[in-house]
């Protein structure tokens, strides 16, 4: 079932790897999200339950990296601080793949996703910090919003308060020009820019740095949010979409912020959307039905 809906999606599935089930979850199963929405004055709450899933298990050798990138050719790989932090053998296996991929020119972007409750038995943030910076040596194209980078890199974004409630692009953009000195492998640097206004109500653009210039998407100011589960993970994809189709940072900004806008319209962390309604909500298009 699971095969069948994935292939819905057009991915090729044939790299999964399958670890034998048995029955009840002690060794293996599938990972679990579990998410409450929220609703105006009431912040939404997320309870990762990852024990014993399948991905933890994965640990170097297990995929054949110099067969996917150097024989296949995959031009984009795409991993995040959320797998590293399942076990001290995801981290190690990322480190493997990303070394792979650099030594065939493969595109390495890395969503930080910083979550305390991941990282309290891989060190707390001092472990985070300690295995992304590694990490970090080999991405192209980092992402993250301001607690990731602070939390996961040790940066420091000036005007940030506790609640991290609002940013000002004008001081991550310094905190940028401060990561890429320190790596300057970084090609690409972005960011959403969230002001969670209430639960319902958010404002969301998002900032891209590439080539020594920074580009900004448009300002959606209260957005209302079904939920808001995906909208980091709808920017990164729509990002990698528009540097692979070769149009450019202004571009790919403005699609990872249009299509992470759309993934928070949907229960569950799947926009389902083409490219073209994505393109509608870029160019402003209305909420019209569509019959």
């Amino acid at each position: 079932m699971i095969e069948d809906f994935i292939l819905q999606g057009g991915v090729d599935t044939s790299w999964i790897r399958w670890i034998p089930y048995d029955g009840v979850g002690r060794a293996t199963r599938n990972g679990l999200n579990f998410t409450e929405r929220g609703f105006g004055a009431r912040g939404a709450k997320g309870v990762s339950d990852r024990g014993h899933t399948a991905a933890s298990q994965l640990r170097p050798g297990d995929i054949d990296w110099d067969t996917l990138f150097g024989e296949l050719g995959v031009r984009w790989f795409h991993t995040g601080g959320i797998f590293a932090a399942l076990a001290p053998n995801t981290s190690e296996a990322v480190i493997e793949a990303v070394e792979t991929a650099r030594k065939y020119g493969t595109i390495v972007s890395y969503d930080l996703n910083y979550r305390a409750s991941l990282w309290k038995s891989q060190g707390g943030k001092e472990g985070a910090q300690k295995i992304n910076r590694n990490i970090a040596k080999y991405v192209d194209v980092m992402i993250g919003n301001e607690e990731d980078f602070t939390a996961c890199l040790g940066f420091e974004v000036e005007g940030l308060d506790e609640h991290i409630s609002a940013i000002d692009p004008a001081n991550f953009k310094k905190m940028i020009q401060t990561a890429v000195k320190q790596f300057p492998n970084f090609k690409v640097a972005a960011t959403t820019l969230r002001n969670a206004k209430t639960a319902t109500f958010n404002d969301w653009s998002a900032i891209l740095y590439a080539g020594g210039n920074f580009y900004q998407s448009m300002m959606r100011e209260d957005l209302e949010i079904y939920d808001r589960v995906g909208g980091g993970d709808g920017f990164a994809s729509g990002l990698a979409y528009g540097f692979l189709e070769g149009k450019g940072p202004q571009a790919a900004v403005e699609y990872g912020a249009a299509h992470g806008a759309l993934a928070m319209t949907t229960p569950g962390d799947t926009s389902m959307v083409n490219v073209k309604e994505v393109e509608a909500v870029m160019k402003g298009k209305g909420a019209r039905v569509i019959r």
